[in-house]
């Protein structure tokens, strides 16, 4: 399983609609995954149900070294992994845990581009719910708000933060 020398988290695209089942098949071969879940409530004509919807489409993350990403080319339903500069996509450790602690809390997230932001400071939430998220602040509409982005899949998620909630990262 994972001994944690020269493990990663990588991108693994898999086809649509087959996120649950590429985890759930990977989690079987002994390796570590996350698929960040986003609980919704759908409506239909006779009834309204919480189902639990992928945050990115068709992508979730392993944890493992480069070599045993191999490992993965044969499960039904995996499309293919996202490079970058021809290697593997790597997402950083606090990345993983930002998806982590945004997904906790059962609160409203927007999905936005890149090319719509205009970044701010890097900030570190300190109290709430999102306490241990690192994000950019920005201001929509006079309300504070942070994105927390995952560079390596060119996705932010914004969520609501209270000011006072916030420090400045020196960087």
């Amino acid at each position: 399983m994972s001994d944690g020398v020269n493990e990663k988290w990588f991108v693994v695209k898999t086809n649509p609609r087959a996120e649950k089942k590429v985890f759930e098949r990977i989690a079987s071969l002994g390796m570590v995954c996350y698929l960040p879940l986003l609980t919704t409530i759908r409506q239909w004509s006779d009834r309204k149900k919480k189902i639990d919807l992928p945050l990115i489409n068709s992508t979730l993350f392993v944890y493992c070294k480069e070599s045993d990403l191999s490992k993965i080319y044969g499960v039904q339903g995996f499309h293919s992994f996202l490079y970058y500069l021809k290697k593997p996509a790597v997402v950083r450790d606090y990345e993983i845990n930002n998806l982590r602690i945004l997904l906790k809390e059962q609160v409203e997230i927007q999905t936005t581009s890149s090319e719509k932001l205009v970044k701010g400071d890097k900030v570190e939430v300190i109290r709430g719910p999102f306490q241990g998220l690192i994000a950019t602040s920005i201001e929509i509409d006079r309300i504070h708000k942070v994105i927390v982005e995952i560079e390596g899949l060119d996705q932010k998620f914004i969520v609501h933060v209270p000011r006072s909630f916030v420090k400045k990262i020196r960087t």
